[in-house]
């Protein structure tokens, strides 16, 4: 059924560039790709568009820890994430970086905008200063000794002992994170963006379906406890974009990382004829514009983010879609379990396919965190691609070649077909409201109906009978068909088994031939399309997770540096700032029995005594250990 041509631009959220992608990651721009594909498919003009989000205090501080320039450290990121994503079949139209000339040439004049609308305030603040680093402190760069249960190493706003909050200066014997000397307090000029001046749009827009429910009920607080005016500048030094009229006064990384989303489809436009900025963008824009993000950042991009674009001149999002967190086996991404697993750990051990199958088969348009059960994920990609899909073609196509010169029949009854046809209403409406779980499962029993007619037919059987013979052409070249229609259902999903299938079955596979006429349509001989998982592979990439571990913990470091790769899927800029790095006395190590890596160690840490396991023991001779 032919649909009316839509003008759409999507955006996934954008990475942070100071550390790899993890599995975590891939959900939202496996989800947003999808999406994004399916549109394609249906012939709708579609843009995805991403760009790596690559300003701010724990980058500048990581490249340091490098030795490299930020610059430096950015694109050298850049290009990996961009080789993971290209491996995992994310098929962006555009990917950029927020340390762009078109972003900040954009943030720029969003911000005089904002400013010549009176939506800029000044306020002079006092915050904690390090006076070596010769910076401002972020609450999370500061540690102390909590000021009600008198807890040490606790962060500058709350205390993970005895849960209290209270303000950086409220610690005792405060010390910087980032080179462990007393801050202390200085006054700094600070811009802040006037949030509280667009309430009224702002509940209007977040109740007027642009939002799932759960986000609209979550944002209700915020408006409950009085928005603020939000801060959007930082002091030198900090790696990003200069504030124009105000020297030595940095963009905030949340003021310019989602006008990155402007800034690539501009670098997009810049690249082609076809496309213009404005029709998409301005504020009179009939296009429809889509951002998809993980829920912890609901709160920059359903209140903020709006909020700059009506102020700035800029349409809305028609709407803004979250998605829950990735868990492994139930339990959050874990390093020492082998469960916190890099893309390219993935990519090197597993075809990315079946994780962007077993995505797509647990995601709904709700806000629920999906497990990657690594059982599971073997036993349903196995059943499902390998048993129901591909055997559908593997177990026929061979006798096509073989006996029938490689054409199809022409089928006599296509009541069958027909009714998978029948289905595309239905499955594309799961596709556009992003319940892929119901179209996989629909995809899927139309998958076993068709085994079933296969199984029943038996067209092994009735090519050894000689009066058979045409009811087993029929047969096969109906199964062949039904199967040309679930891998077209199936092409958001599954790309690159869909390019494979479009030259076995030489004919494009796209929404509008689901019901071409295959009557002595030639196919190319048959090729395995898809291998099954095997455990030992899965175990393999676990274990190697592990060793990433390994590489990482026993690495000697400094001080004064900061570990700022993340650490689990939920991981937020204020994290950053949790690890405690300090230099210990080893006083005493030895043997794990029957371990071949690891050794206990016991720690002096100034006054404090530590056990703990290293996998360092190959390493080292142990003539160098004290081991008893």
């Amino acid at each position: 059924m032919a649909t009316s041509k839509r003008k759409i631009l999507v955006t996934s959220a954008l990475p942070y560039a100071n550390g790899p992608i993890h599995l975590g990651h891939m959900l939202e721009y496996i989800q947003t790709d999808i999406w994004s594909r399916y549109q394609k498919l249906r012939g709708h003009e579609c843009h995805y568009i991403c760009a790596d989000d690559a300003h701010g205090t724990p980058i500048m501080l990581k490249a340091q820890q490098l030795g490299i320039t930020p610059e430096e450290m950015i694109a050298n990121v850049n290009r990996e994430h961009q080789q993971d994503f290209a491996d995992f079949r994310i098929g962006f139209d555009n990917y950029h970086s927020t340390h762009s000339d078109e972003n900040r040439e954009l943030a720029s004049n969003i911000y005089l905008k904002l400013r010549d609308g009176g939506y800029i305030k000044t306020k002079t603040i006092s915050q904690l200063f390090d006076p070596e680093k010769e910076m401002f402190l972020p609450d999370r760069f500061v540690k102390g000794t909590c000021p009600r249960c008198k807890s040490e190493d606790q962060y500058g706003d709350n205390c993970d002992n005895c849960g209290a909050t209270y303000s950086t200066t409220d610690l005792i014997n405060p010390k910087s994170a980032v080179s462990g000397a007393t801050p202390i307090m200085k006054d700094s000029e600070h811009f802040f963006f006037d949030l509280p001046a667009f309430e009224g749009m702002l509940k209007e827009w977040t109740h007027s379906g642009a939002l799932q429910q759960e986000m609209a009920n979550k944002l209700n607080e915020w408006f409950e406890q009085g928005l603020q005016q939000w801060d959007i500048s930082r002091d030198a030094p900090y790696f990003g974009f200069e504030i124009p009229d105000a020297p030595g006064k940095y963009f905030y990384v949340w003021l310019d990382a989602p006008i990155g989303y402007m800034g690539s489809f501009k670098n997009l436009c810049s690249k082609r004829d076809d496309i213009n900025f404005d029709d998409f963008w301005g504020k009179d824009s009939t296009a429809e514009l889509y951002h998809f993000i993980g829920k912890d950042i609901v709160y920059f991009h359903s209140l903020f983010w709006p909020a700059m674009l009506e102020g700035a001149g800029y349409r809305q999002p028609n709407s803004v879609y979250a998605h829950g967190y990735v868990t492994v086996n139930g339990a959050k991404m874990s390093k020492s379990k082998g469960t916190f697993i890099k893309a390219r750990t993935y990519l090197d051990h597993l075809d990315p396919e079946y994780l962007r199958y077993y995505y797509a088969a647990k995601l709904s348009s709700r806000i629920d965190d999906l497990d990657l059960n690594l059982e599971d994920f073997t036993q349903r990609v196995n059943s499902d691609l390998v048993g129901k899909l591909v055997n559908l073609a593997s177990r026929t196509a061979g006798f096509i070649t073989k006996r029938f010169d490689g054409k199809l029949a022409k089928v006599a009854d296509n009541s069958l077909a027909e009714s998978f046809i029948a289905k595309q209403e239905q499955i594309a409406e799961f596709y556009e409201t992003r319940e892929y779980g119901k179209a996989m499962r629909e995809i899927m029993a139309l998958a076993d109906i068709a085994n079933g007619y296969v199984a029943d037919a038996a067209p092994w059987q009735l090519v050894k009978q000689e009066d058979k013979q045409e009811e087993a052409h029929q047969v096969c070249s109906n199964a062949l068909n039904l199967f040309r229609i679930l891998v077209t259902y199936l092409k958001p999903v599954l790309p690159r088994l869909a390019a494979d299938v479009e030259a076995f079955m030489q004919q494009p596979l796209t929404w509008d031939n689901l019901a071409a006429d295959m009557s002595g349509h030639e196919i190319a001989p048959f090729k395995a399309l898809m291998q099954r998982i095997e455990l030992d592979k899965v175990a393999a990439m676990v274990d190697a997770s592990k060793d990433n571990l390994q590489a990482i913990e026993t690495a000697p470091k400094a001080e004064t540096e900061l570990d700022l790769d993340p650490i689990s899927d939920e991981i937020s800029f204020d994290d950053f700032a949790k690890i405690d790095l300090r230099i210990a006395k080893i006083i005493k190590a030895e043997h794990v029995p029957e371990a071949n890596k690891l050794l206990k160690l016991q720690l002096d840490l100034g006054g404090v005594t530590k056990q703990v396991f290293a996998g360092i023991k190959s390493a080292y001779s142990l003539k160098t250990w004290k081991v008893s």
